[in-house]
């Protein structure tokens, strides 16, 4: 009994332990493995070719995961779940390199971090630390100058490491601009009103420009959370070759 007992709670132990963070996905590339791993809401860390790469840090103080150090920093726009400074210095060191749009550097200013900073605009390219850097745009449908996310403020990014096209849509409606994007196997698609698009507008957008994998992630809207469910029913439906991985984006266990 008692050992029947203990096996019940260790197991109970993992379960919890493992519902804090989503586990991570690791993909080949031609220059090592390229592991994914989702950390909350539009936050991500990416391991490839010795590099740490993250992806929008903010809330991370919050959770239960031992950070690694980041070689390089991707940031796609001024707000808060996107441009954390709390976050930002619990992963970077000074040698950490930036990329952000242009008014993300404007707001950390205050910050006076010592980072070399990297601006790029949409349409623009760069190579950081071995990986191809595109910055593609992300706005909202219909334009507006008072909308949340207006365009040219913000970056979206296709990374290119080691062959793989990872697309990461940052806050954004199903613009032309990703519609028209080309052998992308990697894609991280926005989901949540009233700030981003529907789920039936991503799954459109993800229909038209037909990534080999996508990841529904930036789910939690105004009202709750955005029916992931549906978005990969909506997806294969039309399109059984696109793989939608559905990951958990926000931990139920924080510290």
């Amino acid at each position: 009994m008692k050992t029947s007992l203990f096996s019940f709670l260790f197991i109970t132990f993992v379960s919890v332990i493992n519902a804090q963070i989503a586990t991570p996905d690791v993909y080949t590339t031609k220059k090592g493995d390229l592991k994914i791993q989702p950390l909350l809401h539009a936050s991500m860390v990416l391991t490839w070719d010795t590099k740490t790469i993250y992806v929008d840090p903010s809330g991370l103080e919050d959770l239960d995961f031992k950070l690694a150090k980041a070689d390089v920093v991707f940031i796609t726009d001024i707000h808060g779940d996107h441009l954390n400074v709390t976050s930002l210095k619990q992963v970077i060191t000074p040698k950490t390199i930036l990329v952000m749009p242009l008014a993300a550097k404007l707001k950390l200013k205050k910050a006076n971090l010592a980072n070399k900073i990297i601006v790029l605009r949409n349409t623009q390219t760069t190579k950081v630390n071995g990986i191809r850097v595109s910055a593609i745009a992300m706005y909202d449908l219909p334009e507006s100058d008072n909308s949340k996310h207006v365009k040219g403020r913000g970056n979206a990014y296709v990374l290119n490491m080691g062959g793989k096209r990872v697309y990461i849509s940052g806050d954004t409606a199903g613009i032309d601009e990703m519609r028209e994007l080309k052998n992308i196997d990697i894609a991280f698609v926005c989901m949540n009103l009233p700030y981003t698009m529907t789920v039936d507008k991503a799954a459109s957008a993800v229909l038209d420009f037909k990534p080999s994998i996508v990841y529904p992630f930036h789910y939690r809207g105004k009202d709750g959370f955005s029916d992931v469910n549906r978005f990969k029913k909506l997806v294969n439906t039309d399109n059984k070759n696109i793989k939608v991985l559905l990951k958990n984006w926000y931990p139920k266990t924080l510290k």
